[in-house]
């Protein structure tokens, strides 16, 4: 994998000013950030998105979608945005996160199921379209350098790809979440007929797993589970997860793992 080093400062890039054509090649972030913002955002949400749905008070979609850039990567309860939001009603906010998902500027994941349990309420995951565009809506800098800032870019950027990646498929892409704390979630799940794919991001220095960790748990029913992903941070991690699970853990680092499925998204790829 380290033969795919090289890209990471590309992989960077993206992270920064977001996969729009026209501003891969600005070596200016201030510009592109000022056309996401000005070009992008406000005219879809000013715009288009009130033309197209009829919203006569455009403001309150603003602060919908600025509380969703706020949040990104994270689980939604409406109910609480609809207080912190000076109590817009929650059909409101319901109407316009759906409005916001079919203008294409953010993806909503929900809840699957591992463990054959209904799942009574289906909270929704909310992430920004592009990483870019949440770096430009809440103007932020130097985001490489912040741990915290680059864990939701890249948790979004492999959400948003392998959403697309089988988007023409009969898979459903969500997530895992079992009662009992953040360590008993699963970033993303693909659930094919074949059986499912989980994917966990943990872009940081020392991406290790513990036994009790819901992708390790998981990783256990080899009927159910088809492969196991854990997304990382440095070029050399890559290789099995020393866990004894019926299906091994592949560890791989974030440049080379999005380089690797859209190589297999160019080539129509869909194993």
């Amino acid at each position: 994998m380290n033969c795919l080093t090289p890209l990471q400062k590309h992989f960077h890039r993206y992270l920064t000013v977001g996969g729009f054509p026209e501003l891969a090649l600005s070596k200016d972030d201030y510009y592109a950030q000022r056309v996401l913002r000005e070009d992008v955002v406000d005219k879809v949400l000013k715009r288009d998105i009130p033309a197209l749905f009829n919203i006569r008070n455009a403001a309150v979609l603003e602060k919908v979608f600025l509380y969703l850039c706020f949040n990104s990567s994270n689980i939604i309860n409406i109910t609480t945005m609809s207080k912190e939001l000076d109590n817009t009603p929650s059909v409101t906010i319901s109407n316009y996160i759906q409005f916001l998902e079919q203008a294409n500027l953010i993806y909503v994941s929900y809840p699957v199921s591992l463990d054959g349990k209904k799942i009574m309420k289906a909270k929704p995951k909310i992430y920004i379209a592009d990483a870019a565009i949440r770096n430009a809506v809440l103007m932020l800098d130097n985001v490489l350098a912040d741990p915290e800032e680059m864990g939701i870019m890249v948790e979004t950027s492999v959400y948003k790809h392998l959403a697309a990646f089988y988007y023409r498929s009969n898979a459903k892409v969500g997530y895992y979440r079992r009662p009992g704390g953040s360590e008993k979630e699963i970033d993303v799940v693909v659930e094919l007929p074949q059986g499912k794919i989980l994917v966990e991001v943990k872009y940081r220095e020392n991406a290790v797993n513990k036994e009790n960790d819901a992708i390790v748990e998981m990783s256990m029913d080899k009927g159910k589970i088809i492969a196991a992903i854990v997304v990382t941070k440095k070029p050399e991690d890559f290789g099995i997860m020393p866990h004894d699970t019926s299906v091994p853990i592949m560890r791989i680092p974030a440049h080379g793992f999005l380089y690797l499925l859209g190589h297999a998204e160019r080539t129509h790829y869909l194993g």
